[in-house]
């Protein structure tokens, strides 16, 4: 699944801190992506090394946002809190895995 994003938007990663966030947010960073941060509930202060350089980590993404101003998200979350994450994103552009979550996770969202 391709999508496709100015090159100089500013991304945050919801769930930065779990396994597939940082793996997924390393790779972005290598490849170029302008990573500004990441959320994950409860290790705001927190940062992450991806590619030798620390990002930092906020508690909501409300925070995130109002600190950042990002363009996008992309969110590694487990499935049981995708809706709310994608609720919490608050961004007009969201490029999100949606295939990766089952329909009925997703379905509070309608």
């Amino acid at each position: 699944m391709a999508i496709w994003i100015e090159e100089d938007a500013k991304v945050l990663v919801q769930g930065i801190t779990g396994k597939q966030g940082m793996f997924h947010a390393d790779k972005m960073v290598e490849y170029g992506t302008n990573i500004v941060g990441g959320c994950t509930p409860g290790k705001g202060g927190q940062t992450v090394e991806l590619q030798g350089k620390q990002y930092p980590v906020w508690n909501s993404m409300t925070e995130a946002i109002n600190t950042t101003d990002a363009d996008a998200t992309v969110i590694y979350v487990p499935p049981p809190f995708a809706a709310e994450a994608i609720i919490q994103s608050q961004l007009l552009l969201n490029p999100l895995n949606l295939h990766q979550y089952h329909i009925h996770s997703l379905q509070r969202l309608q």
